[in-house]
């Protein structure tokens, strides 16, 4: 694997990520500071709520964390096209014999991966936190994980990530600076924020069945979202013609 160009690319791009402070700190300090608040909010709903009720309540947090895998990846990904144009580190990879799969790859694994463990990680503690908690109130048992945790944090969340990754790339390809590519992909977490309000009001289930269809809805416009990539990212165009 460590000769496999993709990851090649992908590790270059993990460690200029590594150097950026601001973009560590918002990947890693999000879902941290998320899990804290909501464990906190739990504890409070405890002291006046039945355990039974608050672990509905608490499942339906978890699902905030697959809203956050929407959006903490698309810093990265936007940065990984624009932001390397703008310091003029992107044409020399431009230049090399790599294909614009292998660099669209190479890209989207490194935006993937630090996001999404750092959204596990935060679910992760949250639910731990939960757990401790409702067992401490009188549940008599771990509410978590279970199948919706798992198929929200596991399936749903990759796939609102890699969703996430192809409309930064596609931005990122086609305007000349961060914030305008950075705007364009946060707008991403606009219809998971909608799935979850319509939770809230009792208009959509966080069951396995709606989770396993929804999922299945972002895999298609995964699918057509990538193919849409390749076909916007122009090497030629970006290295002639983009000032």
């Amino acid at each position: 694997m460590t000769n496999w160009m993709p990851w090649k690319i992908a590790r270059k791009e993990l460690k200029v990520i590594s150097r950026k402070r601001s973009i560590i700190f918002y990947i890693v300090g999000l879902p941290l500071l998320i899990s804290i608040v909501f464990s906190i909010v739990v504890k409070n709903q405890i002291a006046s709520g039945i355990p039974t009720t608050i672990s509905l309540g608490a499942e339906s947090i978890i699902y905030i964390f697959v809203v956050l895998a929407t959006v903490l990846p698309s810093t990265i990904a936007a940065y990984s096209i624009v932001g390397e144009k703008v310091e003029k580190t992107l044409e020399p990879l431009l230049a090399t014999p790599t294909t614009d799969g292998e660099i669209l790859l190479g890209k989207s694994i490194a935006a993937f991966i630090p996001p999404i463990l750092s959204t596990w990680a935060g679910a992760s503690i949250f639910m731990a936190t939960t757990d401790y908690l409702l067992l401490n109130a009188g549940l008599g048992y771990y509410y978590f994980p279970n199948w919706n945790a798992g198929i929200m944090l596991l399936l749903l969340a990759p796939l609102a990530a890699i969703l996430s990754i192809e409309i930064a790339v596609i931005a990122s390809s086609r305007v000349s600076d961060v914030r305008g590519a950075n705007q364009i992909a946060g707008l991403m977490f606009i219809p998971f924020v909608a799935i979850f309000f319509a939770g809230a009001e009792g208009l959509f289930s966080f069951s396995i069945v709606n989770l396993l269809i929804f999922a299945g809805i972002v895999t298609i416009v995964d699918v057509v979202l990538f193919f849409l990539s390749r076909s916007t990212f122009r090497r030629e165009e970006i290295l002639t013609k983009w000032k």
